[in-house]
């Protein structure tokens, strides 16, 4: 039978179903998602660990019509059961993290110091661990037939990923959507930090020709040296420029065709929620004033599909609900989720 065959898409979400409330397992499913409770070297507020369970429970409140990808959801989305081990390595790894970084704050460097250089390199081991598990899941999974979805977690955790992609594809694109380059070098002494990721996979992924980043207002001048001295690998467009035309008469259609013109035929989406405006996930773990409203970001992915490219994968992270789980950051991820599920099950 079916897995639809009695399931009501317009009725209450059922507790007993999968993500968004759907019926499937994951035999059933085209797309699967793989939850990454991850938040080791996050570097202002913690709680990004809790992002994957949070969006699921605010998945239930998520309405499956999408007037982009209507019935969609009928080729089947499955999030995996999030595994204990990788939330407890985290918990484990972050509490000496924050050992390093307070002493960091008061002007001590780890390389003078063999218990926190123990520790640094510790967290650097546990790290490369996860990025690991990740590679051989999304592997496993993608040489099974399977399109994947990483939910985090900090935004560190889509390494082992891309790695997996780059063997399975000659080459693609990166488009990422966020507040910050992340293209910095084992920040703040973590190799495997969130604020690294781009660096690590411009650095490792040799498939990826080409990052895109969009949204881009929180960076440094190492980050933006890399940039220009990228010889055309990376493409910013950075958050005051893209305000900066737009008050100057250019639309957001003029702006976005330019992006999607940016990239390869086959397309990664890395989404940092930080890249939204921060009142729709004011609980995100850094912050910043600016960035885009939802659909802003739909029109893209609108222009994306319609330009002809493939998605072959994403990640969202850096959801977080705060200490009271309060705020509309889960639900802005769990719309934001489905929204790329649609894309990705073309």
């Amino acid at each position: 039978m079916s897995a639809t065959a009695d399931f009501d898409p317009n009725s209450i979400g059922l507790l007993d179903n999968n993500i968004f409330g759907l019926p499937f397992d994951a035999g059933q499913s085209k797309v699967i998602l793989l939850p990454v409770p991850w938040e080791v070297t996050v570097s202002y507020r913690p709680g990004t660990a809790s992002g994957p369970d949070d969006i699921f429970d605010a998945s239930l409140q998520v309405d499956l019509y999408d007037p982009d990808a209507p019935g969609n959801w009928k080729q089947g989305y499955h999030m995996l059961q999030s595994e204990e081990k990788i939330y407890e390595m985290s918990n484990n790894l972050r509490e000496k993290a924050e050992v390093i970084l307070d002493a960091m704050e008061n002007g001590l460097k780890p390389e003078n110091d063999e218990d926190l250089s123990l520790m640094q390199m510790e967290i650097n081991a546990g790290c490369a661990v996860m990025s690991d598990w990740v590679h051989e899941t999304t592997l496993k999974w993608m040489k099974q037939g399977k399109k994947v979805g990483l939910v985090g977690g900090d935004h560190s955790t889509p390494l082992g990923y891309i790695q997996a992609l780059g063997e399975m594809h000659e080459s693609f694109g990166v488009l990422q959507i966020d507040a910050h380059a992340d293209l910095r070098d084992a920040y703040e002494g973590f190799t495997y930090s969130h604020a690294s990721i781009m660096y690590n996979v411009l650095k490792e992924v040799p498939a990826v020709i080409r990052l895109v980043q969009v949204g881009i207002r929180d960076y440094c001048d190492d980050e933006l040296n890399l940039i220009e001295n990228s010889n055309g690998r990376v493409r910013t467009f950075f958050d005051s420029d893209i305000k900066t035309r737009q008050y100057e008469g250019a639309s957001w259609k003029e702006i976005a065709l330019e992006i999607v013109e940016s990239l390869p035929r086959k397309v990664y989406i890395s989404f940092d929620i930080d890249g939204l405006d921060p009142k729709l996930c004011p609980n995100t773990g850094t912050p910043v004033p600016g960035g885009f409203e939802t659909e802003q970001i739909f029109y893209l992915f609108r222009l994306l599909h319609a330009s002809g490219r493939e998605i072959i994968g994403f990640d969202l992270n850096e959801v977080s609900s705060g200490d009271t789980g309060e705020g509309i950051d889960a639900i802005t991820g769990a719309r934001v989720l489905y929204k790329l599920c649609n894309y990705l099950a073309f």
